[in-house]
């Protein structure tokens, strides 16, 4: 699934994306880490795999990669 950074904390490699349909979705340090990313700033285009189980009853974002064409 595609989605555009909203938010990256570098200390925590912590943030969030926004989906297409404009909701947010928060992802943890271990998403960050699995994509191999070492930075990330908002409004790049990225990929997410996610797995229900995330706050809210929403999906829980489990990886965070950038969007290659």
């Amino acid at each position: 699934m595609q989605a555009t950074a909203y938010t990256y904390d570098p200390e925590t490699r912590s943030g969030s994306v926004l989906l297409d349909d404009g909701t947010p979705v928060e992802f943890g340090a271990e998403a960050f880490e699995a994509g191999g990313l070492l930075l990330l700033r908002p409004g790049q285009r990225v990929r997410i795999e996610t797995e229900p189980g995330g706050p809210g009853g929403g999906p829980r974002i489990t990886l965070v990669t950038l969007q290659t064409f």
